[in-house]
């Protein structure tokens, strides 16, 4: 039933600001696995998937905001594997009309509109009862993707990036939403000393570490080295300025490569600084996943009447 993808390719990125620092950069290009599934929502849902197949599950019920870049790919694979799909979306069904819910429910996603109280009671068990009981049996899968099986296939980018780059690479940057990407990660980098470098795109704090750890202790699962920098998430998760915007539009082109505002471009950004700043040893190689989500221009659009691209 679960289909699977060819390795996302790796891309060298070239500038006068790297080659003054003496580092390397590769952009491992997860938006390109797929126009609809791609990014890491694919690699968080694929295992959920096989999952979901085994138990005989029909339904997938999860939960996201109006612009939501999960709620956007748990449609797509709904529509491609023949997968009943629920959203149950944090806003007003007035938001139905968005790029993104539009999408979703072209694909036959039936969207469930909840206020900001009920949204928050997404874990509780009775909440979650309650669903159960309007919607009939499903298969739960959390905000963002992010759970216990969400790890292994974002440790299978570790394992792509071995015969990729056979020579090795010192730092792999990720975006941090939820979690699940970075722990994922670290999973796959146990033993070596590569660091899994997450940028916070969200005001997390401490809140985010735990996350992360948790993840991985629940997931009985041992990790490499990590960390999180927490000093790049523009005033919190969706929040932008004309700063950013400049350096994603610099960024393509002088690259070819889109960015969305509210992840890559953020740990793009903060990766660059860094560079900038000589966090980096000359020498270093640095890997950054491009997790996707263009889609999330949708939302930027509407709030900033910028367009993709801009």
């Amino acid at each position: 039933m679960i289909v699977d993808f060819p390795a996302s390719p790796l891309h060298p990125i070239s500038s006068l600001e790297l080659d003054r620092a003496g580092v390397r950069l590769f952009l491992k290009r997860d938006d390109l696995i797929d126009p609809h599934l791609g990014g890491n929502k694919w690699r968080k849902l694929k295992y959920n998937l096989v999952q979901a197949h085994e138990q005989q599950e029909a339904t997938l019920l999860t939960f996201g905001g109006a612009y939501s870049n999960h709620i956007y790919a748990v449609a797509a694979a709904g529509k491609r594997f023949g997968l009943r799909t629920i959203g149950v979306i944090r806003g007003e069904p007035s938001s139905a009309a968005n790029p993104t819910l539009s999408f979703a429910r072209t694909c036959g996603m039936h969207l469930h509109f909840v206020d900001r109280a009920a949204y928050r009671r997404k874990h509780e068990a009775e909440f979650i009862a309650q669903l159960r009981d309007r919607f009939g049996p499903h298969f739960l899968l959390t905000e963002g993707g992010s759970n216990t099986l969400a790890l292994p296939g974002c440790a299978e980018i570790v394992a792509e990036l071995d015969a990729q780059l056979p020579s090795g690479y010192d730092v792999l940057a990720t975006p941090v939403g939820s979690g699940g990407t970075l722990a994922g990660l670290a999973s796959g980098l146990v033993g070596r000393t590569t660091q899994a470098l997450g940028f916070a795109v969200l005001k997390g704090g401490q809140g985010l570490v735990d996350d992360v750890s948790q993840l991985l202790a629940s997931a009985g699962s041992a990790a490499g080295q990590w960390r999180i920098d927490q000093n790049y998430h523009f005033n919190g998760y969706a929040r932008c300025n004309e700063t950013l915007f400049a350096f994603i539009k610099n960024f393509r082109a002088s690259t070819g490569v889109q960015l969305d505002p509210i992840y890559n471009g953020k740990m793009l950004y903060g990766l660059f600084d860094q560079i900038r700043l000589g966090a980096f040893a000359r020498g270093t190689t640095l890997v950054a996943l491009h997790t996707g989500g263009l889609q999330g221009w949708a939302g930027i659009s509407e709030k900033y009447g910028l367009t993709l691209g801009q």
